[in-house]
């Protein structure tokens, strides 16, 4: 059966139309870029969404189809995104500075943030792509999701110190949130380090890191040194106590320690934090598992990163722009229509989904295009901080 002769004309309009919408809002949220690079950012990150890849040549040829323009000429211009200045053909072209676009990124997230909702969870990890790349990440954790605001991409092989990162990506962040939110910043065991909790507490934000059972602890007022083992048993109980950590005067750490151990799992829960006993829970630490989803979302659950043939890491951190941007997208639209399903029908915290938020929001958004409906966009809306272990 032939189609009607508007039939593809409406369809093609309604892609078209949704595509300049999202130019609007990317170049509007992220004004320190130029028009030409926030017009292929959208376009990156909208053919990303719709194809569901972040593959270069999937995602030009979509978009040369949509456009109605030559393959190798929408290839090259989402090529040169990722490019560094030099590498561009002409003289006037400029590189995207990605560390320029943290702060508008979180900013962009607070803006959406539900309104009167003052509080945020941060989380940092690392996560590798073979050996090519290791990539420092921090992420607003969200609904069984992450959406990453900064990052710093390094050579996976390459030997070096990851301090001057974090700071550099901690203090980028810092600028975007306000300062009377109350933010907490959750690390896993690889990553504690004395000054890292200190620099968390510099921006008046609650470190909240997990440490390995091997070190010791003693009271406050106390002279007795005690294996930080000792604190808990596998047991399922909920320790709280306000102590000083590490044994080496360098590391010692005046601090609260939340312990918990499940039957069943192999090693306990040992948290540091600055908050007081009366104030912390230790079953926060389950949000920073989001963050690994996030990663899974990056990868094979969502964009596909790891397919991907890159080998420059300044490449692959304007890539991870895209990716980010793309995210924030989805996120907000499925994050919204997670709101539907009844608190009383789910268990304590964390939440079991059906569907993560990251998959509701892009079959909303495709939904959306394919029947020629007005392109959703969301908003922000944090669950409670969970209060008990599921």
């Amino acid at each position: 059966m032939e189609l009607s002769e508007n039939q593809p004309k409406f369809k093609s309009m309604s892609h078209l139309q949704g595509l300049c919408q999202w130019i609007g809002v990317v170049s509007s949220r992220l004004p320190n870029l130029s028009w030409s690079q926030a017009k292929v950012l959208g376009e990156y990150s909208y053919g990303m969404v719709m194809t569901r890849r972040s593959g270069l040549s999937t995602i030009a040829d979509y978009m040369a189809q949509l456009k109605g323009e030559a393959g190798n000429t929408a290839r090259q211009r989402l090529r040169e995104w990722c490019y560094d200045a030099p590498d561009k053909a002409g003289a006037q072209r400029q590189e995207v500075e990605v560390v320029q676009c943290f702060e508008p990124l979180l900013s962009w997230i607070v803006s959406w943030w539900r309104s009167g909702e003052k509080q945020l969870v941060l989380a940092l990890d690392a996560t590798n792509l073979g050996q090519r790349f290791t990539v420092l990440v921090v992420s607003v954790v969200y609904r069984g999701c992450a959406i990453p605001v900064a990052w710093a991409i390094v050579p996976g092989t390459t030997p070096g110190a990851w301090k001057p990162h974090w700071l550099g990506l901690l203090a980028l962040v810092h600028r975007a949130l306000p300062r009377k939110w109350c933010v907490l910043v959750l690390t896993d065991r690889g990553l504690y380090a004395r000054w890292l909790y200190q620099a968390i507490r510099g921006y008046r934000w609650h470190p909240f890191m997990r440490i390995t059972a091997g070190g010791q602890y003693r009271r406050r007022q106390g002279k007795t040194w005690h294996p930080l083992s000792s604190l808990v048993r596998q047991n399922g109980a909920v320790l709280a106590r306000r102590v000083v950590c590490f044994k080496t005067a360098s590391a010692q750490l005046d601090c609260t320690v939340l312990a918990c151990w499940h039957t069943g799992y192999a090693d306990p829960w040992l948290i540091v934090t600055d908050l007081p006993m009366s104030q912390a829970n230790v079953v926060w630490y389950a949000m920073r598992a989001w963050i690994e989803s996030g990663f899974k979302d990056f990868k094979r659950g969502g964009w596909r990163w790891e397919q991907t043939k890159m080998t420059r890491p300044e490449r692959a951190e304007r890539l991870w722009l895209v990716m980010s941007v793309a995210t924030l997208w989805v996120l907000s639209v499925g994050g919204e229509a997670d709101l539907e399903v009844s608190p009383a029908t789910l268990p304590a915290l964390p939440v079991l989904r059906c569907l993560s938020c990251f998959v509701q929001g892009l079959n909303l958004i495709l939904v959306a295009v394919s029947l020629a409906l007005p392109l959703p966009f969301g908003r922000f809306f944090p669950e409670d901080w969970p209060k008990a272990p599921a």
